[in-house]
Parts: structure tokens; sequence; C-alpha cells
């Protein structure tokens, strides 16, 4: 009985019943929302003021919501940072900080001025409202990524400038507590500065080194989810004790662990997931708790107050990104994505808020228009986003389909990864899933080809099988799995790749089992022999998230070979996946026509070339391939255009020196069978 009086009391302090409540405002929240056309963010918010305290007072805002909260805006802040291809952040960094400093000082200029003159309050106070104006929080983010517009320039210019103007507003707002209580000095700003110098270099330093040292030697995607998640909160818990904000800490973990993290990976899956299911909505809920509608009724002046502020809180978000849209040669539908997300208010504006309130800078009629500015600039910023991503998400769609045509799943590669060995058809897979173009929908085909009855063959390509097959299944691609009998390995490969119609034949590169063996083995030599379809063959002694750097060797005029963009495109994708650098080395005028496939393509990667007139300029160069590298050799079949006599010799030199490094065979596909 006293179980039942707990639940049907309010507000709930029964755990099962909060947290089931909540489960059911984030299941019907996008339901209802979605119907009535209004962004599902503002659901969320808008249910934690009706559930709130200020709203029914079903629930309150106890230590779980704090706690959720705070996960939750760290956890959006490193998605955010994530989610980001470096390639593109390198690209529009100077513009990101030069918007940053805009939408930082436009709001600060006009808060300043506005507030003091429009409420008679002090200087001290006017900075603080200031940067209430100036900081902002990327609630409407998710939108972005929902539109898989996270690589969009003013969607990347817009998460850079979130930065420095949070950074900023934070340090003003730490400027001004210490002159309300008569400690400001010089001397702790520089040893601010200071410390995050040190903070960005040893944080910067210490988690690529222990992340690659993790990930090469703990595969369990599970562990890999809870390390990742625990170096997050280390850097937020060490940027806390340095005196910056948590959620500063956890965007730049998000940087650094940016490139582990390829976005067609089972890891990237869950992070976003556990996120977006439990942790970013809690966080809005709770946001939502905090606004009390019922003080704009109070009185006048609060009303008066939360209208002045909502305005000038807008109008000068709305100004920095009209001048950075024109700075930077962008058009109306980015200006709206680059107002929607820096529109937003939420932990920082919240926390100024508090402070201020505490320290007796703001009175009670300004803290309650903050808090209405809160849930209006929160709704404004989700409305606008979800407007403008629509719109730019039609005009890219449009601009894609206008310079390419229209692809059919017949054009994408159809992909046939033949296994055979627990311990690798993992690592084949995900690398056969790195390789394929994102938009690819066509399902992967598993294979594993025996010619015998032997229990433990039978055992041993069941399991790889599985593994191979679990690997697709957790980045949510289609995967087909075919055990085959078949006279020999060779006969069943090539069979199935003609019945399912294949274009890429994955395999495991031949480990020598004795010193007469070949370099490639006989079956893979029989495989060469035996069809023109493209064979990528791998070995990797380290998981492929923790590759440096690729290194393409191609022959001379490999761009006469059928498969040649098709190749360089699967590098292209390889590499865009792995936010890494790819060198690629042969003859200028082949370099030449893989640069061209590259920008056609509208590959956005990091790209050196490097010019070979002879064997022996690779001999020279081969030098600074290391064992953390990726090395990538373009063969030729013979009698092929680009086949010379220097690979008679390659498996030799293959052989001795790089045994040990990690590698992939690619033979182009070619007419004929």
């Amino acid at each position: 009985m006293s179980l039942l009086l707990s639940i049907v009391t309010l507000p709930l302090h029964q755990p099962v019943a909060i947290f089931l409540l909540v489960l059911f405002i984030i299941l019907i929240c996008p339901i209802i929302f979605r119907r009535l056309r209004i962004p599902h963010i503002v659901g969320l918010i808008l249910s934690g003021v009706i559930v709130g305290p200020y709203g029914f007072n079903v629930l309150e805002r106890d230590a779980s919501f704090e706690i959720f909260g705070q996960v939750g805006i760290l956890y959006l802040m490193f998605l955010a940072a994530v989610e980001i291809d470096m390639f593109h952040l390198r690209k529009n960094l100077k513009h990101g900080i030069l918007f940053g400093l805009l939408t930082f000082a436009i709001p600060m200029a006009l808060g300043i001025f506005g507030t003091h003159f429009a409420f008679n309050a002090s200087w001290t106070t006017s900075v603080l409202v200031a940067s209430m104006y100036a900081s902002h929080t990327l609630i409407s983010y998710p939108i972005v990524s929902r539109f898989g517009l996270q690589n969009a320039r003013p969607a990347v210019i817009a998460v850079c400038a979130t930065i420095v103007a949070v950074m900023l507003a934070l340090l003003t707002l730490a400027g001004v507590v210490e002159a309300a209580d008569d400690h400001f000095s010089l001397g702790h700003a520089f040893r601010l500065v200071g410390l995050m110098l040190v903070y960005a270099a040893v944080v910067g330093f210490s988690f690529r080194y222990i992340t690659r040292w993790f990930f090469r030697r703990f595969s369990e995607q599970v562990a890999q989810y809870i390390y990742i998640m625990a170096m997050v909160f280390v850097a937020s818990l060490l940027a806390q004790i340095i005196g910056l904000e948590a959620i500063l800490g956890a965007f730049y973990a998000g940087l650094i662990l940016n490139r582990f993290i390829p976005d067609r990976s089972g890891l990237m899956g869950r992070i976003k997931f556990v996120g977006n299911a439990i942790f970013i909505p809690y966080f809005l809920i709770g946001v939502g708790m905090l606004i009390n509608v019922h003080v704009i009724f109070k009185s006048w002046q609060v009303g008066w107050v939360a209208v002045n502020m909502v305005a000038v809180a807008m109008a000068s978000k709305w100004i920095a990104a009209f001048l950075g849209a024109r700075l930077f040669g962008m058009g109306r539908t980015d200006r709206s994505i680059m107002f929607g997300l820096t529109s937003g208010k939420a932990a920082a504006t919240i926390a100024a808020t508090m402070i201020g309130y505490q320290h007796g800078l703001l009175n009670e009629d300004m803290m309650n228009g903050a808090v209405l500015m809160i849930l209006v600039c929160c709704i404004v910023s989700t409305v606008t986003t979800q407007e403008a991503g629509k719109r730019l998400r039609i005009e890219r769609t449009e601009e894609e389909l206008n310079t390419e045509g229209v692809r059919t799943p017949g054009e994408y590669a159809r992909q046939l990864v033949a296994v055979a060995n627990p311990v690798t058809a993992e690592g084949l897979m995900r690398m056969a899933l790195l390789m394929r173009n994102r938009n690819n929908q066509n399902e992967v085909t598993a294979l594993f080809v025996r010619n015998s009855d032997d229990a433990r063959l039978l055992a041993t390509g069941r399991n790889a099988l599985r593994m191979a097959v679990a690997a697709a299944q957790a980045v949510d691609i289609d995967v087909k799995d075919i055990e085959r009998y078949d006279v020999n390995v060779v006969a069943g490969v090539i069979n199935e790749a003609k019945q399912n119609r294949a274009t890429d034949i994955m395999i495991g590169m031949h480990r020598k089992a004795n010193v007469v063996d070949s370099f490639y083995g006989a079956m893979i030599e029989q495989l060469i022999q035996n069809t023109h379809k493209m064979i990528i063959m791998s070995r990797c002694y380290i998981p492929v998230d923790t590759i440096y750097k690729l290194v393409v060797l191609a022959p001379d005029k490999a761009e006469y070979e059928t498969g040649f963009q098709t190749w360089v495109e699967r590098v292209g994708n390889l590499s865009s996946q792995l936010a890494c650098k790819v060198i690629f080395m042969s003859s200028a005028t082949t370099c030449e026509f893989i640069r061209n496939v590259l920008e056609d393509e509208k590959f956005s990667i990091r790209q050196e070339y490097r010019i070979m007139q002879s064997w022996d300029d690779f001999i020279v160069e081969s030098g600074e391939i290391g064992e953390e590298d990726l090395f990538i050799i373009i063969g030729a079949r013979k009698d092929s255009i680009s086949y010379t006599g220097e690979f008679e010799s390659m498996p030799g030199f293959l052989s001795r020196n790089f045994s040990r490094h990690n590698m992939v065979m690619i033979y182009p596909s070619q007419f004929g069978e």
C-alpha cells in the first residue's frame, strides 16, 4: 500500500515511476510534435515545463535530473565534436574563430549598453547580462545531425564559434564575479591562460597515445564505449579543476578522439544511440523544469525585462550571423543555420543566471526574465534550425543530382567478403565497410567456403562467418551470410561472386607458412588469374581505426585500367572514414588522374602526391612507411597495360621489408573473364 501511495503522491519520489514517466515523455514527444510539425526538441523542453515544479509538479528536479542533465550537455558537446570531419574543421577553422568573435562581441556590446540604459543597472551587472547574451548552447545540434549536415560549412563554422563564444563568455563571467567580490587581478587571468595551454597539450598528447594503445589491445565494443565515455569525463573534470567549464573539456575530448571513431563503425552507432535515446533528452527535459512561466504574469516589470532580454539576445545573434554570412560569402539558408545553432541558450546561460543572482548582481525580476529568455531562445533556435536544415538538405541533394545524376543501387559496389579465420574476419568486414560509399544500400555478402566435412574446419569457418556478420550488423548494414561447399575455395569464391553479381571481392592476405611458400599463396594466385573482378587483399595487425596514415603505391599507366576510378574511390572512402592523410606515390601523370577523380567525386580528405620516376624512387620513399601506417599497393594482372617487370620482384621485396606492416593489395577490375 505504501508503494501505491508513493506512486500516486505528487511529486513522484518512487525511482521506477520517475524513470518510467521520463521514458514515456522521450517516446511520445517526437510522435506528437512531429504531427504538429514542431521540432521534438521543443516538445521535450515544454514537457519539462509541464511536469516540472513550475508546471503540474509531477516531477522534482532532483539529483537524477542534475546528474543526467550534466551528462547530457557534456554528451551533446562531445557528439558535436566527434561527428565533425576533421578535414572540414581545419578548412573552416579560421572562419569559425572569426564568427565566434563576432557572435561574442556583438551581443556583449549591445548587452552592456542595452542593460545599463534600459534597466538602469550597474556596469558590472550589465557585463554579466551581456555575457548571458553572448554565450549559447548547441541545443538544436541534434536536428543538424539528423539531417546529415554536421559537416556542412555553416554547421562546422557554428560549432567552432560556439567554443570560442562560450569560452570568452565564461571567462567574462569569472572576471565579473571576481570583480564583484573585489578579487579581480590580471595575474589570475594570465594564470588561467597558462593552465589552458598546459591542459590542451597534456590532454591532446596523452589521450591520443592512451587511446591508440587501448584500442589495439581491447577490441570488445562495450569496453571501447566505456573507455571513450571515461576519457570524456576525465577531460571535463580536468577542465573544471583548472577553472574552465566542463563542456569545453567534453568538446576538446571529442576533437582528440574523433579520428579513432569512424562514422561507419559500431562504436559510433553506440555513442549516437545512447546519447540521443537517454542523456540528451534528459538534459532537455531538465532545462524545461527550470523554467517558471508563472513569473510572466507576476508583474508587468518581469514581462518588460523578459521582452527586452529576448529582443537583445535574438537581434544580436542574428546580426552576428548576418555579418558572418556576408563576410564568408554564404547565402540565406547558411545564415539561418548559423543563427539557429548559435541562438539557443541553456547550460552556460543558466549558470550565469544562478551565479549572478547568488552574488546579488541580478534582482528577482532580471532572473525571472532571464529564465523566460532561455525558453524563447530554445524554441526560436530549434524551429529556425529545423526549417533551415530542411532547405539546406534539399539544396544539397539537388546540387548532387545536377552534378552527378541519379545513382541506381546497381552502380554502387556489391561486396563479397570471404572469411575463414575468426581472428581476421571482423577486421576484413570492417575494412570492406569503411571502403564503401556512405550512400551504398546494397547488402554485403559474407562467405565461408569449405571443401571438406572436417569438424574443426567447419566450426572455425562458421565462427568467422558469425563475427563478420556481427560487424556489419553493428553499423546497420544488411548482410547475407553464405556457407558454401565447393571443389575448392577459389571455385567457391568465384562462383558465388558471379551468382551475387559482386563487384568487389575482399579476402584476407595470405601469410607465408614456410620458406618455399609464395608471397601471395597458391589460392590467391589462382583467384587473380581466374577472375577480372576487383580483388582486395587485406592484412592488418592493428585495428583499422588506429591507422596513422595511408600510403598508396600505384603503377605507371594505372589510369588506363578499367577499375582505376573504382579503386581511387575506395581509397578515398577509407581515408575519409578514418580521417587520416593519404599519400599517393606514382608517376606525375597517374597522380594527376588520381587528383582529378578525388576532386570530381568531391572527397574532402588530406592528400599528398609524391612523384616516382622509377622503382628506385619507391625504395627510397618506402623507409618512411611505419608499422602504424596502412600500405596500399595497386597491383596489375599480367598482360594488362600497367603491368611491368617490376611486379615480378615486388613479392620478394614486400616479404623482406614489410612482413610486419599493415597492408592492402588491390587488383583493379578488368573487362573480360
